[in-house]
């Protein structure tokens, strides 16, 4: 048997909707505005990775029963990623350019495996669309190859527009929780 009673918690829900939307907004605002202070950050996080990323592979190569090749390839891998992560802590701002070329790279693979796709599927619904992604993503990749920080500047304002807009959208969604919730009977 449903119910369309609010359970008791669901009462208060809306407050923790409402700030985590003012976070969003907060953080969102932030982001906007001081842009080199979200990218640092990041960038910090970023060689964080790279040195666990790296650390975990190397022990992974001398660990796993896989082929010699696979090992190799685990262990290139991983002490690539240990020189990457040296790299980014002697210097954040070597951390900013790598970050900026992993997305850039990120894009253009994403952009040449979408394009070729849709160019050799003549059947694929959609297919000058996804033509135009893969394009439009191989081009930011390659943005982000030519002008690292200013790609990494405007990916960072979309970022904090997007909480904004989040944001408000959640304060506006805790709102309407707590109008529902008060003419909801309690179970």
């Amino acid at each position: 048997m449903r119910t369309s009673a609010a359970p008791g918690i669901l009462r208060h829900l809306w407050i923790y909707t409402v700030v985590s939307g003012l976070l969003a907004v907060l953080l969102g605002v932030l982001i906007f505005v001081r842009p080199g202070a979200a990218i640092l950050v990041t960038a910090i996080f970023f060689g964080a990775y790279l040195l666990v990323t790296g650390i975990a592979q190397v022990v992974l190569a001398f660990s796993v029963r896989e082929s010699v090749g696979g090992r190799v390839l685990l262990f290139i891998s991983g002490a690539a990623a240990l020189v990457l992560a040296v790299l980014c802590f002697v210097n954040l701002s070597n951390s900013i350019e790598l970050l900026a070329i992993w997305i850039g790279i990120g894009f253009i693979f994403r952009g040449v495996a979408t394009a070729m796709s849709a160019f050799s599927d003549q059947s694929l619904p959609g297919r000058i669309w996804e033509i135009v992604v893969g394009i439009i993503s191989v081009i930011a990749g390659l943005i982000m190859f030519v002008a690292p920080l200013e790609g990494l500047v405007a990916l960072t304002q979309v970022t904090g527009v997007i909480l904004i807009v989040i944001g408000l959208f959640e304060v506006i969604a805790g709102i309407r929780i707590r109008t529902e919730s008060r003419s909801a009977p309690v179970t």
